[in-house]
């Protein structure tokens, strides 16, 4: 098993149109592409990313193959629209909080 961390900042001003996007487009879409949404993450307080997003994959090949392709561009570059600084990144599945 394959662990996606992605990390992102919402933009100010933009928190009822973003959390739309996420809850009606980017998260189902993350679904279809094979990835198991684990844990969803806000920070409250202290210098972190906002929000760190954590998704499974049986497979780091078929990971691979779904975050070089431009399905997987376009749909971050459309939550872009609505956050700063997204960061995401494959580590080994500990099955816990991982950053």
């Amino acid at each position: 098993m394959i662990k996606l961390l992605m990390t992102w900042d919402v933009k100010p001003g933009n928190e009822q149109d973003y959390f739309a996007y996420v809850l009606h487009e980017y998260l189902p879409q993350v679904n279809r592409f094979g990835f198991e949404v684990t844990d969803a993450w806000v920070t409250v307080y202290g210098n972190r990313p906002q929000i760190l997003l954590g998704a499974v994959m049986a497979s780091r090949l078929k990971a691979r193959t779904v975050l070089e392709s431009d399905e997987w561009d376009r749909l971050n570059e459309q939550l872009m629209n609505y956050v700063d600084n997204l960061e995401f990144k494959l580590a080994p599945y500990k099955g816990n909080f991982q950053f």
